[in-house]
């Protein structure tokens, strides 16, 4: 398995490669540039001109494509990202930084509520399979995955947020959070995570005990199943012990995608709900063509991706013993 993980690990260099190179080529032959968006609000436009020029080439933009993707390459590198090419021109890093936790937490508390709902509500359906739970919830289900998540937050924001004013809607705290006490913020903070960890979860919820169900009739189906029934098993031990475990090498597969969630955020969710994560900073700098910062973004998305697809490979060796890498 450690030649196996070494040689995957080495394939996913020159993968990361071009996908830095198509993403850095499309984001810079996108319209408009970051001198641009900084002074397009001058008035005075034989000034506007000059400071527009002399941003570019302070930011490096009057250098052909090819030679700015070359000295970011080298930067990178280094783990260095660059100074953000916004009127704040901070490090990168201390950008993405600081927008971590709040993306991070709200995708680990999704993850979890949706695997811990999904699972259950996934084997107890196919165990009862054409039953009333399992037409309940194969409806309710159905339903909700139909529904965009930013559809979903809207009715949510108007009712409960701005009509019956029950729950905030905008950012991660309150604006006297620092004076509450330790039991006061805990609440806050549990209010403000209410209605985007519903919108953020709902969906992988549906998706995902359906996808259980499906996994787990077709291994009912098994004769070992049917072999298990016959030898005086309980149900319980049969569904559990003999068809769950069987049904965990599809199931790591699509729980390997999660990685990439966990910090990839939604952007659209974020810029409803004022949230300060990740994917508001991927709007953010999307609208003012912060360049370094969207590679820098899309570069850990991609390290993500790969590293989920990699660990949800390993993981097939620990659920099914047959399976070896050599």
């Amino acid at each position: 398995m450690f030649n196996y993980t070494i040689r995957r690990i080495l394939l996913a260099i020159p993968t990361l490669l071009g996908i830095t190179f198509v993403t850095f080529m499309i984001i810079n032959l996108a319209p408009g540039d970051p001198a641009q968006f900084q002074t397009q609000n001058i008035m005075d436009q034989e000034m506007s001109i000059r400071i527009y020029e002399e941003l570019r080439e302070y930011y490096g933009l009057d250098k052909p494509i090819h030679v700015r993707y070359v000295k970011w390459l080298g930067k990178l590198i280094m783990f260095d990202f660059g100074i953000a090419l916004s009127s704040d021109r901070r490090p990168v890093w201390d950008k993405v930084k600081e927008r971590i936790w709040a993306t991070m937490s709200l995708a680990i508390l999704s993850i979890g509520i949706s695997l811990s709902l999904s699972i259950p509500i996934g084997i107890y359906s196919a165990a009862r399979q054409n039953k009333l739970f399992d037409t309940a919830s194969s409806t309710i289900l159905y339903a909700l995955y139909s529904v965009p998540s930013y559809v979903m937050a809207m009715p949510l924001i108007l009712l409960i947020g701005v009509q019956w004013d029950l729950l905030p809607f905008q950012g991660m705290t309150s604006d006297n959070y620092a004076e509450l006490t330790l039991g006061g913020k805990a609440i806050d903070l549990i209010r403000h995570y209410t209605l985007i960890t519903f919108c953020f979860s709902f969906g992988s919820w549906a998706y995902y005990s359906r996808f259980i169900r499906q996994n787990m009739l077709e291994v009912l189906r098994q004769d070992y199943v049917r072999t298990a029934r016959a030898k005086g098993l309980s149900e319980v031990r049969v569904i559990i012990r003999h068809a769950f475990r069987n049904t965990l090498i599809p199931v790591m597969t699509l729980f390997g995608m999660l990685l990439p969630a966990i910090l990839g955020g939604s952007v659209i969710l974020e810029y409803m709900f004022n949230w300060p994560g990740m994917g508001r900073l991927f709007f953010d700098c999307m609208i003012s063509r912060d360049y370094h910062t969207l590679m820098a973004l899309t570069f850990i998305s991609a390290c993500l991706v790969l590293m989920g697809t990699l660990l949800s490979d390993l993981s097939y060796a620990i659920v099914d013993p047959r399976i070896k890498y050599d």
